[in-house]
């Protein structure tokens, strides 16, 4: 899948949700960081990342997390990152950040 090209936006905003799509990466990381920062600014509670249709996330974008991680965290909430794809888990895995960031994963669906 290509990253978002200018005209679609990489992120939209439903109350104190963020839903991304595409790849989270050193092209969609600016537009992306100015969304979660009006979530941050304009909404009360915790601030969720819809990750269920992002391909892949890069190094600037795990950045991005953690920077938006600690902001949430120093102002008493949290970010809370659901329905990530298993390659985005993968990511997390290996990184280690799946122990510092609040993962909600899916149930996969039992195939017969």
């Amino acid at each position: 899948m290509l990253a978002p090209t200018p005209e679609s936006s990489p992120a939209s905003i439903a109350d104190n949700v963020v839903h991304l799509t595409g790849i989270l990466d050193v092209r969609t990381v600016g537009d992306v960081r100015q969304t979660l920062n009006t979530v941050i600014d304009t909404c009360v509670g915790d601030v969720i990342v819809d990750l269920e249709t992002v391909d892949a996330v890069d190094a600037t974008g795990l950045g991005l997390l953690v920077a938006t991680h600690r902001r949430t965290q120093s102002l008493g909430r949290q970010l809370v990152l659901w329905h990530p794809m298993p390659s985005v888990v993968r990511i997390l895995a290996v990184t280690r950040l799946h122990r510092i960031l609040h993962v909600e994963r899916s149930s996969l669906p039992i195939s017969a």
